[in-house]
């Protein structure tokens, strides 16, 4: 298994999830990306999607914008027991993100954070709703 491969398994994801991904660019991990999808057997699904999702990939740099919105629209699409992983570039990395911004935004949208993950080039930070009185659904 390539060294992605494991970071997607890292990722908890399984044969058979839905994952949509956000924030792609031109600085995203494109092995990393069809990692996922290999584990997953499908391709991602775009920030467009009607779908309920197990998972949300959001690529997420420091000039992106409000965490806080953004967290609480992709939490619309998540399944009860969906979560969100935002990646974030390393240390000394373009668009890198102090870790006390994921931490102080999560609960603000109604999120927790579970654990953080060395993804190569890019941390992960999973995220996910209280097991009571979900959050943000509509």
């Amino acid at each position: 298994m390539s060294v992605n491969g494991s970071y997607a398994q890292k990722m908890g994801l399984q044969p058979g999830n839905i994952v949509q991904e956000i924030g792609w660019d031109d600085d995203t991990d494109d092995e990393l990306r069809l990692a996922i999808e290999e584990i997953t057997g499908a391709e991602m699904l775009d920030e467009d999607t009607d779908e309920v999702v197990d998972a949300v990939v959001l690529w997420w740099r420091d000039d992106d914008g409000d965490l806080v919105d953004t967290l609480m629209d992709v939490i619309t699409p998540l399944s009860d027991d969906g979560y969100v992983w935002v990646l974030t570039p390393k240390t000394g990395r373009p668009g890198y993100v102090q870790p006390s911004e994921i931490a102080e935004s999560a609960p603000t949208a109604g999120l927790t954070q579970t654990s953080s993950t060395n993804l190569g080039e890019w941390i992960g930070s999973r995220l996910v709703q209280p097991k009571s009185g979900r959050v943000g659904k509509r």
